[in-house]
């Protein structure tokens, strides 16, 4: 068998929010000139398979409403950008994960996700839609709440660089995600993100690492984690510490962008092999084969459906106004005073 090794690259952005879908298309620019910038620094070295890009890297939900948002900022997968990724993956022969991007569906009308993208060089291979919105400020809905949503949740690619699954930024700090993706075959856990400071890369806190690290040891799998490194200009109200990180399946931190915003590329390899190996022979330490699911009732059967759950539900519908409501320091709605710099 032929070894799989390769390195992959955790490209973190910092760019203007777009406020129409034309303003979209700077933004993939710079996407695309990243793609060629990892490829070409890693080409004396171990050669560049596989690139991520952070949550809301296309478009941030600059406006308060689902309605707003279906007006100005939705669009559909396909399109012109997914396009574009596509074309310039066929040209290098690599794979990319998509900045995420407030998708519209005909088949869902009156609501957005938010959406991420596996592009390789034969094509767009699934979209992952956020299945836990940041609760109260993301306006998107999760497919889990949507009556009738009959595509899968956790989808995952079986590609010739492994297989690879995503789940976008708050997904992550629920184990369950993370461990549906491996339980589907997931080997390289991609993390999308927008995560900020408190919470972010940054001590006494920094749940990103933290978060990242465990996903990785407890389902024996590579994580390849983009984060937002976007200033608080480019973004309020919040500062976005970047960070981005490559960890293997026992946990290590293999590669690490310094905290703070800023754009950052950070290179580490893989090796499916490996991993292959270890999930095959290991005993001790294999979470994924020693977990004793029957054990926990709250997995046996549905509780009834909490507080949280309707909030969830209002929230899909565009009810409520959400993150784009959020005042910036200087008064103005999320993304209006900067988008206009």
């Amino acid at each position: 068998m032929t070894p799989i090794r390769y390195a992959a690259a955790a490209c973190q952005t910092d760019q203007q929010n777009p406020i129409d879908r034309a303003g979209m298309r700077a933004n993939t620019d710079r996407m695309l000139s990243m793609i060629q910038s990892a490829v070409d620094g890693s080409a004396p070295f171990l050669p560049v398979r596989l690139i991520a890009f952070p949550e809301f890297a296309h478009a941030a939900p600059v406006v308060a409403t689902v309605a707003e948002l279906l007006r100005t900022l939705a669009v559909p997968i396909p399109n012109e950008h997914t396009d574009r990724i596509a074309q310039r993956a066929r040209e290098l022969g690599v794979y990319v994960q998509t900045g995420s991007m407030i998708e519209t569906d005909p088949r869902w009308p009156g609501v957005v996700f938010n959406t991420t993208c596996l592009i390789g060089p034969e094509g767009l291979l699934y979209r992952y839609r956020k299945v836990n919105p940041w609760i109260p400020y993301e306006v998107h809905a999760s497919p889990h709440d949507l009556d009738g949503y009959d595509e899968p949740l956790f989808p995952v690619a079986d590609t010739p660089i492994g297989r690879i699954g995503c789940a976008i930024c708050y997904d992550w700090l629920f184990p369950e995600a993370i461990r549906q993706l491996a339980a589907n075959g997931a080997e390289v856990l991609v993390r999308v993100s927008a995560y900020m400071d408190p919470w972010g890369a940054t001590e006494p806190m920094n749940w990103w690492t933290l978060v990242n690290r465990c996903r990785a040891l407890e389902n024996t799998a590579y994580v390849v984690a983009a984060n937002q490194g976007a200033s608080l200009r480019h973004y309020p109200p919040y500062s976005w510490p970047g960070g981005s990180q490559v960890v293997d399946f026992d946990g290590r931190l293999l590669a690490e962008a310094s905290p703070g915003p800023g754009e950052r590329i950070v290179i580490a390899p893989i090796d499916i092999t490996a991993l292959r190996h270890e999930r095959t022979t290991r005993r001790g330490h294999h979470m994924r084969a020693h977990l004793r699911t029957e054990a926990y009732p709250i997995y046996s059967s549905r509780s009834p459906k909490s507080a949280w759950t309707t909030t969830s539900r209002r929230w899909a519908r565009g009810d409520e106004r959400g993150w784009a409501a959020a005042p910036d320091p200087q008064g103005a709605p999320l993304g209006r005073r900067d988008s206009h710099r």
